[in-house]
């Protein structure tokens, strides 16, 4: 299967006949990304991971759309129907022909006086992990983690450990809309020497990338 990031945290899987997306939210090419996709997928309600109006529009335009997203977001989609399902931690179901997993359940603490909120993270085809906002580290191998590169709840200590915690032998950085690319390449240098040893690396995102599906 074929990943495409179009900014941010939004990443577009294809194989064949079969796409989904993955948070499509306002720093991405949210046009490009649900350009004749077969199923959305969402993280949490945050607007940099979900843009309520261009998903509504292809929701409406596409009646075979399908999304998938937790309680907070569904409940305010009820209009779209079967187009629109609820998903919870710890379940598994098919999207467009892709086998999905969800793992988590919170986003991470961004300060201890901003309540915390749902958060699901996506493993697709039992082989790339896509955690939204948080540090969940799922419970079963992965192949290739979409590594939250920064953000307000993180410091580059955490994002390492968290790279260490997954142990996915390939790292494509996600969730850098905020950060100039020296970031990048700080961020590169300070995981290769500290998860490089458990076999980790950190790639860059800038096309696409085939990833092997697991059977």
């Amino acid at each position: 299967m074929h990943l495409t990031k179009y900014g941010h945290s939004c990443v577009r899987f294809d194989d064949g006949d079969r796409s989904l997306v993955i948070d499509p939210g306002a720093f991405s090419d949210v046009a490009a990304a649900l350009d004749g996709v077969g199923a959305v997928l969402i993280t949490h309600e945050h607007f940099d991971h979900l843009d309520q109006e261009r998903v509504r529009s292809a929701l409406a335009g596409d009646p075979s759309l399908r999304l998938f997203a937790p309680s907070s977001i569904t409940a305010g989609l009820a209009e779209f129907g079967e187009q629109v399902v609820t998903v919870a931690p710890d379940e598994a179901f098919t999207a467009d022909g892709f086998s999905v997993r969800t793992f988590g359940g919170q986003h991470a603490v961004i300060h201890p006086q901003i309540p915390v909120i749902a958060n699901v993270g996506y493993l697709i085809d039992g082989a790339v992990f896509h955690p939204g906002d948080s540090f969940t580290v799922p419970p079963v191998a992965v192949d290739t983690l979409l590594l939250p590169a920064q953000a307000p709840w993180s410091k580059v200590s955490e994002v390492i450990d968290y790279a260490i915690s997954v142990r996915a032998p390939r790292v494509l950085p996600i969730h850098d809309h905020l950060v100039i690319d020296a970031y990048h390449g700080v961020l590169r240098g300070n995981l290769g020497a500290v998860a490089g040893p458990f076999g980790v690396s950190l790639e860059s995102f800038d096309e696409t990338i085939t990833v092997q599906a697991q059977p």
